[in-house]
This record gives structure tokens, C-alpha cells and sequence, in this order.
């Protein structure tokens, strides 16, 4: 066995993709309904837009690819609303612009923090090769003078937060500012909303609150990965699973990177965001969240990526794989969990072997009936060693794979695997090759060891890969809590509300008609969501936009969806953008 699985499904998952500068990688949809130019005059209704302000977090920024850039803000969904606004009684629109359109962030001595936007290279999303130029914890150029308060990475209780754009907050560790925040030139010590309430606004947007509430939980894999100090080395943050919503945790301060927002005190949060916003009678749109496990970050890559019909090393193991596996099959079985066996087939796509920390744990069981089989000293024999060696070796081999299959188990179609997993799935593991030797006293040569560490293969993918469906019900359950608040706290101040929860299932199943095209969540070619898979491209946002416009129209008598330019339009904005776009 070699010291690599790597399979090539990503490859397979995007042949045939068509390198392209913008968009129109899917068949429009013709229209022969010979529709007469519009004529209609614009009328804003009851609504008063010449002070309009966008409170939200990365979608109302304008991220897309996997960062935040000058052309992806020209297309955020505030930008493309007050475009629309300024047909009416719309004011001026500020938005603290990054210098470039490269992305991500750079210090003053050069060294990059954040890295750049994603591209689509023909086969799939690359990281654009450049260095960005906008530095971290300097203010933009209009500081002071913004209207978008889209903050990426923001959750609830941050807009709350004191000294959150605190560029001193940039020099800790872990941060306690936000480098988006402190781009804006807040005044030292204030909250987000405090420096909202001082724009008066007219109109707002409140968009997306409380999605990286359940974000970090989902990226992770329902993981809190340890944190260590970059200098000194201490533990600031010990590893742990991340604490789920239902727990009594009602002061974000205790809270880990990852953990679920109580909902208790995401409602607390929202409604005194509202609460800001509506001070002056201002009217506006508020937005609840959509599912984001239906976002092809999470939905892409297939839960039987091992195929040994398209890897000729897989298809050489396929038989001991099965010996091993086979003997630890029987222990799931008469544990009463027979759905847990690992079976590879040489014929088809199999399962990943994964970690499941729910499962019931057999570590014990498996190294106790392994050690007592009269037939586990030739298997350890067949591995290579004498008979011998075999024998002095079997109770530390059986420890061994106890401990490594105790909480294992095949993935089913319910487990979602996050994005980055497929540049790992298949790969050697050398760290625990590595543990592995140091544990056998050396008696384990390295290649044997690597056999045993195949990410996804022999050794199961680790919780930060997957979300398994108690995870997922983790998030739903407090994804459907916020949008309660979210919808009650419309409905109490007669604002606009549009469902993109109900918008987005829509988009994962039939796909969304937007003019000549039909968008979906697929990756790539879906162009709706952008190339990190979470993030809507420049005509997903032109999208949201318009259905903000149409919830105006129905809450406010304002007439957008049929008014002559009223709406956005789709061949306006990409999908994409160029890598020579710098």
C-alpha cells in the first residue's frame, strides 16, 4: 500500500466545467413572450430612502469567492438597492471600499493575514496567485462616512459588543475586534449599533443576523479545534466539542469560536438591533436565514467518494481492507449496531470512513475481541512479521485499532462533508503515521504505519470533516429559533420581511428563475452561490436584491417589480470573476 489514497472524484466532480471570465456556464432560458418595453414610472410608495443603511454581516458586504474585493462590494445587495433607491428619493451610499480586487489582507511588513479571492481555473476554484494590498486594521479612505454595515464574520452579539472595530482588539490573541469593523473608523469603544443609531437612518436593511451564529459550529464540524498562543505555545482554548444551542449559555463571553448561539440571547440581541433601528420610525426589510447546510460548501462533495474504480491503489487494497474491516464488522454486529460495517467494493463509489463521537464506544470491545481471536496472530503475521514478532505484537495491535475504529463507522447519504475535506480525504495522515510508530515502540516500521492512516480510508475522518445528522439537527433547531424571533420582530414593527429560508430551498431543489437563467446551489456551475460555497456570486446577489425590492413594494405601496429598470437584472452581474481582474 502506498502512503497516499488521493482520489481524483474532485477531478471527476468538475470535468467538463468551460473556463469562462464572467458567467453563462448553463443554458438560459428563452423567452418568446414578446414582452413590450416598460414604461411604467418608478413610485416609492410611502417609503423615504434618502438615508438608507445596511446592517448585516458578509452577505451584506458583498463576499464572494472567498473574500471581500472592490468589484464583489460594487455588487453586494445594499450597493445594487441603493442603485434602485437613488430612482426615487435614495441619498448617497458609502461603503468602506477594500484597494483592491485581489482580496483578503495584508500587515505593514508584507506578511498576509487573510488570503485572496477564489477563481475558477477550468477545473475548479484556485487561489488567486497575488499578494493583497489592503491593510489589516487600517481604516478605509471614507472611514466616518459609510452606509453599509455589513461586517464579515459578525455574529449577533457582536453588533453589541463594545470596542469591537478596536484596532487594538486586532493585536490580541484570540482577536476581540473585527478588521472589517475597524476598517469603518468607529470611535473607540462603541458597538456596531451604536454607530448605526448615529446615522439616523431612513431606511435599513437587517440581513443575514445571526448566520455566523451557526456557522463556525458547521465549518468545524461541530468542532471547537484547540487554540494555542502563536508565541508562547499555552493552550488558550482546549479542544472540545462545540456547545450546542439547547445548552444554558447565556453570556457570550464563555462562548468558544464555535459554539451555537443560545437562542435565548440571539433573540435578546435581535430585538434590541431592531429596536435601534426603528428608533426614528425608520422603515426597512429584515431577512431570517436560510438552511446553510443546503449551500454546496456542505453539500458537494459525496459521502461515496472512494472509488476504487478510479484509483488503481484503493483497487489494490480493496481486499485487505475487507479482512480488516471484516473482523471488526462483526464486533458492530453484536454490539447491535450492524449499520456501523465498513465494506469496500470493487466495482462502485464507497462510503467514507468516518468518526463518529455519538457513536457508542467500542474501543474496548474491539481490542478485548481481537486480542482473544485465535486468528488475529496470523492476520498481524500476514502484515508482514514473523510469527514471532506477530505474537509479541498482537495485544499492541489490537489496542491500536480499538482505539482507532472504536467510534468509527461507514458514512451514509445523511452525513454532509464541509468543502475542504476533499483535499484530504485519501491522504496520509503522517502525524499519526507517526504516533503510531512512537506507540509500537518502533516496532511498526513507517510504511505499515501509513497503511493505517489514510484519511477517510483506514483511518476515519476526523468530526471537523462532517456534520452528521445530529449536527445538522443542532443547527436547524437553532436556525428555526432565530427566524421565530426574526419573523415576530417584523411583524411587530410592520417591516418588510422576506423568507430566504423558504427562498433557498427553493434554490436547492427546482433552482430560482432569474430572466433568461435558472439558478441553483450547484457548485460552479449552479450561479447562484460562488466558488467558496457559501457566498452568493454577483447576480445571486442582484437576486436577493430584487426580492428585497418586491417585499418593499408589498409592506411599503412602492412599485420596483414593475417599474420601468426597477429590478436588477441578470445579464448585469457575473457569477464570476476573472483572475485578471487585480
Amino acid at each position: 500500500m502506498k502512503n497516499t489514497f488521493k482520489h481524483t472524484f474532485l477531478s471527476a466532480l468538475f470535468l467538463g466545467f468551460v473556463a469562462c471570465d464572467t458567467d453563462d456556464v448553463y443554458p438560459p432560458i428563452t423567452d418568446t413572450d414578446g414582452t413590450p418595453v416598460n414604461t411604467i414610472q418608478l413610485d416609492a410608495g410611502s417609503t423615504d430612502f434618502s438615508n438608507y443603511v445596511a446592517v448585516g454581516a458578509s452577505f451584506t458586504a458583498g463576499v464572494t469567492d472567498g473574500a471581500l474585493f472592490i468589484a464583489s462590494q460594487g455588487n453586494s445587495f445594499p450597493n445594487i438597492l441603493a442603485s434602485k433607491f437613488a430612482m426615487a428619493n435614495g441619498g448617497a451610499f458609502g461603503q468602506p471600499l477594500m484597494s483592491d480586487n485581489i482580496g483578503g489582507f495584508v500587515t505593514t511588513t508584507g506578511v498576509v493575514v487573510q488570503p485572496p479571492r477564489l477563481y475558477f481555473n477550468g477545473t475548479g476554484p484556485t487561489e488567486l496567485s497575488a499578494t493583497p494590498t489592503t491593510i489589516f486594521g487600517a481604516p478605509a479612505t471614507n472611514a466616518g462616512n459609510l452606509n453599509n454595515f455589513g461586517i464579515p464574520g459578525a455574529k449577533s452579539f457582536h453588533l453589541v459588543t463594545p470596542n469591537y472595530g478596536s484596532p487594538a482588539g486586532l493585536a490580541t490573541f484570540p482577536l476581540t475586534a473585527n478588521p472589517y469593523f475597524v476598517r469603518m473608523g468607529s470611535p473607540a469603544g462603541t458597538t456596531v449599533m451604536a454607530d448605526v443609531a448615529t446615522k439616523a437612518p431612513t431606511f435599513f436593511t437587517l440581513s443575514e443576523i445571526g448566520g455566523n451564529d451557526v456557522l463556525g459550529y458547521a465549518l468545524s464540524g461541530g468542532y471547537n479545534p484547540e487554540v494555542k498562543h502563536p508565541v508562547t505555545g499555552d493552550v488558550i482554548i482546549p479542544a472540545s466539542n462545540a456547545v450546542y444551542q439547547s445548552d444554558n449559555m447565556v453570556s457570550p463571553a464563555t462562548y468558544g469560536a464555535n459554539d451555537i448561539t443560545n437562542t435565548d440571547v440571539f433573540a435578546q440581541t435581535f430585538n434590541g438591533i431592531v429596536a435601534v433601528l426603528t428608533a426614528n420610525s425608520a422603515k426597512g426589510v429584515v431577512a431570517n436565514l436560510p438552511y446553510i447546510t443546503s449551500l454546496p460548501h456542505f453539500t458537494t462533495v459525496p459521502y461515496d467518494a472512494l472509488d476504487p474504480t478510479t484509483n488503481a491503489t484503493l483497487a489494490a487494497q480493496v481486499p485487505l481492507l475487507n479482512t480488516v474491516y471484516g473482523a471488526i464488522n462483526q464486533i458492530y454486529a453484536g454490539a447491535g449496531e450492524p449499520e456501523r460495517a465498513i465494506m469496500f467494493d470493487a466495482t462502485k463509489g464507497n462510503p467514507i470512513v468516518i468518526y463518529d463521537e455519538d457513536a457508542t464506544d467500542l474501543r474496548a470491545a474491539i481490542a478485548a475481541t481481537l486480542g482473544a481471536s485465535p486468528t488475529f496472530i496470523p492476520f498481524v503475521q500476514s502484515l508482514g512479521f514473523t510469527q514471532a514478532q506477530a505474537t509479541a505484537l498482537a495485544p499492541l495491535i489490537a489496542q491500536l485499532l480499538g482505539n482507532q475504529y472504536g467510534f468509527a463507522r461507514s458514512a451514509t447519504d445523511k452525513d454532509l462533508f464541509v468543502l475542504p475535506s476533499s483535499s484530504v480525504i485519501g491522504t496520509v495522515n503522517t502525524t499519526y503515521a507517526e504516533g503510531l510508530v512512537v506507540q509500537s515502540g518502533g516496532m511498526l516500521p513507517a510504511a505499515l504505519a501509513g497503511q493505517f492512516s489514510a484519511e477517510g480510508v483506514t483511518l476515519p475522518l476526523g468530526d471537523k470533516w462532517v456534520l452528521t445528522p445530529k449536527e445538522q439537527m443542532e443547527i436547524k433547531i437553532a436556525t428555526d429559533a432565530y427566524n421565530v424571533t426574526i419573523k415576530a420582530a417584523a411583524e411587530a414593527k410592520g417591516l418588510a420581511f422576506v423568507d430566504f429560508n423558504a427562498i433557498l430551498s427553493q434554490a436547492a431543489t427546482s433552482g430560482l428563475k432569474f430572466d433568461n437563467y435558472n439558478l441553483t446551489t450547484g457548485l460552479v456551475t449552479g450561479g447562484l452561490v460562488g466558488l467558496d460555497g457559501i457566498h452568493l456570486t454577483g447576480r445571486g446577489y442582484a437576486l436577493m436584491a430584487n426580492k428585497m425590492l418586491e417585499a418593499i413594494d408589498t409592506a411599503y405601496g412602492s412599485n420596483f417589480a414593475e417599474a420601468k429598470d426597477g429590478l436588477a437584472k441578470a445579464d448585469d452581474y457575473p457569477i464570476n470573476y476573472s483572475p485578471f481582474l487585480q
